[in-house]
């Protein structure tokens, strides 16, 4: 009897939403490698929320190994791609018929679910120990923070300062105003059009100077600016070219890396023009999941699935129980929006497509 034919070789290099979802959805269909510099997945959408609830990060962090039970986990960076194999830092060379690139911004956490677990704990011990806080950057991010820190803590006092001249600058100008205004009804300072010197920041500095010479009094200081992309490492790979000036991927519409039949980039660090929300990423992931699986059964790239950007939509949670939702048209802030995003943050919806416990 002739032997199985071999599976077909698929390496996933980042293991953030994106590329943990597509090495679930494509385990048992092929022979799957996950690359991260991590031994588990982060949802980010919690990050803010266990900054405040450091108990909250335990349904977040989710080891690699808890989701993927048929696939190969290698904890360490991609360092290099040939036509052929992925190399890591720690020498490892992981030969592929397939690759996804999924590697989205460049973080700075740790290896290690316990050590995250700690650095959310000393956050919430400075948040806790600390009267007044500063919040530098306006993004999803600052905002988020700021939102979680007033409605778990409204006796603190918290200064937002954000060098731009609205707030959530990805949404519209009506959802920038709707915050602006939640902010200030909780007692935030809101600074626009202003920044803090970074390189001149510590922990012991209680005294900030901002470029409008104001001065802010605050016992601590968060960073929430944005991060830059993963894709640094690319530029001494065989896809350099295949990179924009802005560091991003650029795919076709099937996903497929331009240049290449059997490379494939999704989430954040793709070329396409859309906001960068996790929803996006986990539809980029089921797409190119479903493409290899037409690759692998010998199927023309004809039959590829073509990816398009739905409707601009954004969701910010603002704190508990409220958020603020833009939508085709419309843009609401309050319970209702909090009712879709703001309790649990998406984590039991993230957990189930993991084929985990919610």
């Amino acid at each position: 009897m002739a032997a199985a034919a071999a599976k077909a070789r698929v390496v996933v290099v980042g293991g953030g939403p994106a590329g943990s979802l597509f090495a679930t959805t494509m385990q048992g269909h092929a022979d799957v490698v996950l690359v991260d510099p991590k031994e588990y997945l982060e949802i980010p959408y919690a990050e803010l929320r266990s900054m405040v609830e450091p108990s909250f990060a335990e349904r977040s962090l989710i080891y690699h190994k808890d989701y993927l039970n048929d696939a190969t986990i290698v904890t360490s960076s991609a360092v290099n791609i040939t036509e052929h194999a992925v190399l890591t830092a720690d020498g490892h060379s992981l030969p592929y018929d397939y690759l996804v690139i999924a590697t989205g911004h460049a973080l700075t956490s740790p290896a290690s679910r316990a050590e995250r677990i700690k650095e959310f704990q000393r956050d919430n011990e400075k948040i806790e120990s600390s009267e007044s806080v500063l919040i530098i950057g306006g993004g999803p991010t600052g905002v988020e923070l700021a939102a979680e820190i007033v409605v778990d803590y409204p006796g603190k006092k918290v200064t937002l300062i954000h060098r731009g001249p609205r707030l959530l600058e990805f949404m519209g100008e009506k959802a920038s105003k709707k915050c602006l205004d939640w902010l200030t009804s909780k007692k935030v300072d809101v600074l626009l059009q202003q920044s803090v010197d970074l390189g001149s920041l510590s922990d012991t500095e209680k005294v900030y100077r901002t470029s409008g010479e104001e001065t802010v009094i605050a016992d601590c200081h968060f960073v929430c600016i944005g991060k830059p992309l993963s894709s640094s490492w690319l530029h001494n790979t065989i896809l350099k070219e295949s990179l924009d000036s802005k560091g991003r991927v650029m795919v076709e519409k099937d996903l497929r890396v331009k240049g290449y039949n059997n490379i494939f980039a999704i989430g954040d660090i793709t070329d396409i023009p859309e906001i960068k929300q996790g929803y996006n990423a986990h539809k980029h992931a089921l797409l190119v999941a479903k493409n290899l699986k037409l690759l692998i059964k010998g199927l023309p790239n004809s039959k590829l699935a073509t990816y398009s950007t739905g409707y601009p939509l954004a969701l910010v949670s603002l704190g508990r129980k409220e958020g603020l939702a833009q939508i085709p048209l419309l843009t609401l802030c309050g319970c209702l929006p909090g009712k879709i995003k703001s309790g649990d943050l998406f984590i039991g919806k993230t957990r189930k497509e993991m084929g985990l416990n919610g």
